[in-house]
């Protein structure tokens, strides 16, 4: 049973920073794709970020460009997401997603306010 658990959300002021984190069991992490998408109030959910399954490449949705940075950590079967320069449209439930299927897990709330 595939399973992502996300973490490290919680409310930041614009500017600042957060490293978000997402651990998964039951599918052979490494060989798998990993990404972040967002849902921010009343949005569509959207994709942030996307990392392959050796972490040699990356890709990112515009709004995020030089801001976020996607990174994974095979051994530890988690992939993270560090961001910075935080602005209020960030505002969001971030989930992560992989290659192997159509799974999700719950979530992390960033709220970036003054």
């Amino acid at each position: 049973q595939v399973r992502l658990v996300e973490s490290g959300g919680g409310l930041v002021q614009p500017g600042g920073s957060l490293r978000l984190s997402c651990a998964a069991s039951g599918m052979i992490f490494s060989r798998n794709a990993m990404g972040w998408y967002r849902q921010g109030p009343g949005k569509e959910r959207e994709f942030v970020a996307r990392i392959s399954s050796g972490g040699e490449f990356t890709n990112y949705a515009d709004s995020v460009k030089g801001r976020f940075t996607i990174s994974r950590d095979n051994a530890k079967n988690t992939v993270y997401l560090q961001m910075n320069s935080l602005k209020p449209e960030d505002t969001a439930v971030y989930y992560c997603e992989t290659s192997y299927g159509d799974y999700w897990g719950k979530g992390t709330l960033v709220t970036v306010s003054s």
